[in-house]
């Protein structure tokens, strides 16, 4: 039995931007074994989209480049230049299009638009930023991406903008961490709810999480975040966020980065679907059956060996079924609390 499932979180348009092969179109629709996802092996998954996250590094920077001095040191890496932001996300928006004519994925805006994509067989993908450092206070530059199909903006990834401070990538610590969002940000905030863009908490500090949370009148979402609880790095969420999360009716969905996962913080796949387990569990109890679903970071992180690319998702579905999981809660885990969520937020 295959269930179908949509991720929260993946990072495949900047692996592919990255890959320095000209036929990237290719490299996806026909495969691409280095990465976490392409088309042949989502599908044959039962992944039936995702949000395709478009981060902002310097073109020039690879994904370790990036990562892992940010993760060593603790600390935030610089504030990012508008137009170097919006070069590299452009890329990757462009690239998604590509896709999109090639008919290897369809750019979605809606819930019913997913729904549409999953009968016809397409991979669907929802548009989102992970940082909104390509954005412009005067958010002339929103206003253009709303038009191009942008659907969900992460205010920060693990820095600075003009509209907040993220979280350093520290281990045993909590996420009240740094200022809150300044005033651009909790305009921006107003904006995206009247827009309808969802926003994304992961990677925002706990004073932005509040800030969010007092601007905001839709569902609080974390696409690609786990338990302080268990693993208690300052990218997962403590229980006051957690209950805030589940008042508003929003959704978390479950990051499969082993540093996020293990309780020791380390970035090695040496671990066990049990422990992927343990974190669903405390979501469930935290959250209730319709707060819960799956955010990968695939292509963006360290994979469990047990998991290793998307082909690995049946497995965590399975070992939910053998801990006692009802086939209708896996699936909406799996499904339909994202596509309930993107409902409530986007149309």
């Amino acid at each position: 039995m295959t269930i179908p499932f949509f991720d929260g979180h993946n990072d495949t348009l900047l692996r592919l931007v990255d890959d320095p092969r000209p036929n990237k179109v290719e490299l996806f629709t026909d495969g691409m074994a280095e990465a976490h996802i392409d088309l042949p092996r989502a599908k044959s998954a039962g992944m039936v989209g995702g949000f395709f996250a478009m981060f902002p590094p310097p073109l020039k920077a690879s994904l370790s480049d990036i990562s892992t001095p940010a993760k060593a040191a603790g600390q935030l890496p610089p504030e990012l230049d508008i137009a170097e932001a919006q070069r590299s996300t452009n890329a990757m928006a462009a690239l998604m299009f590509q896709l999109d004519r090639a008919g290897s994925l369809k750019v979605c805006r809606t819930a019913a638009e997913i729904r549409a994509a999953m009968t016809s067989g397409t991979l669907a993908a929802i548009y989102h930023h992970e940082g909104a450092e390509a954005i412009d206070t005067d958010f002339n530059a929103l206003e253009v991406l709303y038009a191009a199909g942008f659907r969900s903006l992460g205010i920060t990834w693990s820095r600075a903008n003009a509209f907040g401070t993220g979280v350093p990538f520290r281990h045993g610590v909590d996420p009240d961490i740094g200022p809150g969002l300044s005033d651009a940000g909790k305009e921006l905030v107003r904006v995206c709810d009247r827009m309808g863009i969802m926003i994304d908490l992961s990677h925002l500090n706990a004073a932005g999480f509040r800030d969010v949370a007092a601007n905001s009148n839709k569902p609080l979402v974390a696409t690609h975040s786990n338990v302080h609880a268990i693993c208690p790095s300052t990218r997962n969420l403590v229980d006051w966020q957690l209950a805030a999360i589940r008042e508003s009716g929003g959704v978390v969905g479950l990051n499969y980065a082993t540093g996020f996962l293990r309780p020791d913080g380390k970035m090695e796949p040496d671990m066990e679907i049990e422990l992927m387990v343990r974190h669903v569990d405390a979501l469930v109890e935290a959250l209730g059956e319709d707060g819960v679903a799956l955010g990968s970071d695939f292509d963006g992180a360290t994979m469990p060996a047990p998991i290793k690319d998307v082909t690995g998702v049946p497995k965590l579905l399975q070992a939910l079924l053998d801990k006692g999981y009802g086939e209708g809660l896996v699936r909406k885990i799996a499904l339909e609390n994202w596509l309930g969520v993107v409902g409530r937020t986007m149309g």
